[in-house]
């Protein structure tokens, strides 16, 4: 089936008419699936708490990897069919109308806007990996960013918008985070060669959180300064906890936490900078996978 065609018989709703205001004034995206239902679709949910509002119901494909536009008015996000094919990157208002397709992602995930909301940051695939591209939010012109034998993913935007960070995963299943300056395509490397570090969120204050997994066997947030240093642990439960994404003012993060089994369910918790009051956000019996704060 077309990707027009998918538009058109399973569009974007909201779970009640009623709704549709209050969608936009919850403050936190995420991606949902249920054992019952596991196909996936976006939800807003309150950093305050509350019961999570539905953006999409597509029960055909799933709609994931959210991204706040930088004025909150709009979600960039990736749909993808049941058979696992990647239709690309999408577009639409907090409202669930004014559905865009990004054109020229077909493949592409982890869609990151720019800080002054005119460009999209993804991974696309090239050949076996997959390199980082930003193209303008209409999908013109594509630039590849990266050219590498490993797997980059998860492009992040410094506050200036002059540098991604992002994670590269090399074959022997490490990954670490790395820097690119976009006016010159210079690469650093923030964390370590023999790392495991995963989804990196750069911070309004110049921080970036990531989730490590270290010697505990566990995955954790961590946060590091983007040229390497003051590398510090946040959280330490034994538990996985992943996807962390940065509060507006860079006071807290939301971030899935998890069990060691794939079958155990996965909920957003909030966790202060330095580690204290951490609280669970969402509590069905769901995985809630993929939050972003709303700028």
């Amino acid at each position: 089936m077309t990707a027009a065609a998918l538009a058109m018989t399973a569009p974007l709703t909201l779970t009640a008419a009623g709704d549709a205001g209050a969608a936009a004034d919850h403050a936190i995206v995420f991606a949902r699936y249920t054992a019952g239902a596991p196909v996936e679709d976006l939800y807003a949910v309150s950093a305050g708490g509350g019961t999570p509002v539905e953006l999409t119901h597509t029960p055909t494909v799933s709609d994931v990897m959210p991204s706040w536009s930088p004025d909150g008015k709009r979600v960039a996000f990736v749909r993808y069919g049941s058979g696992g094919a990647i239709d690309g990157i999408w577009t639409m208002k907090t409202t669930g109308g004014g559905l865009k397709a990004v054109p020229g992602t077909k493949g592409a995930s982890d869609p990151a806007w720019s800080p002054d909301g005119k460009r999209i940051a993804y991974a696309k695939p090239v050949g076996t990996q997959r390199e980082i591209y930003v193209a303008d939010v209409d999908g013109t012109p594509a630039t590849r960013l990266t050219h590498t034998a490993a797997d980059d993913l998860h492009p992040t935007w410094s506050p200036d918008g002059r540098y991604l960070a992002f994670n590269r995963a090399d074959t022997g299943g490490h990954s670490r985070v790395m820097r690119i300056r976009l006016s010159t395509l210079a690469q650093t490397a923030v964390t370590g060669s023999g790392s495991h570090d995963w989804t990196p969120d750069w911070s309004h204050g110049n921080r970036i959180a990531f989730s490590r997994v270290d010697s505990s066997g566990f995955a954790h947030l961590y946060v590091v300064r983007p040229d390497g240093t003051g590398v510090h642990r946040i959280t330490s439960a034994r538990f996985n906890d992943k996807y962390p994404s940065w509060s507006p003012d860079g006071s807290r993060l939301v971030f899935t936490r998890g069990g060691g089994d794939d079958a155990d369910p996965e909920h957003l918790y909030l966790v202060r900078a330095d580690g204290t009051g951490t609280t669970e956000l969402t509590k069905t019996d769901s995985h809630d996978l993929e939050a972003d704060w709303r700028p």
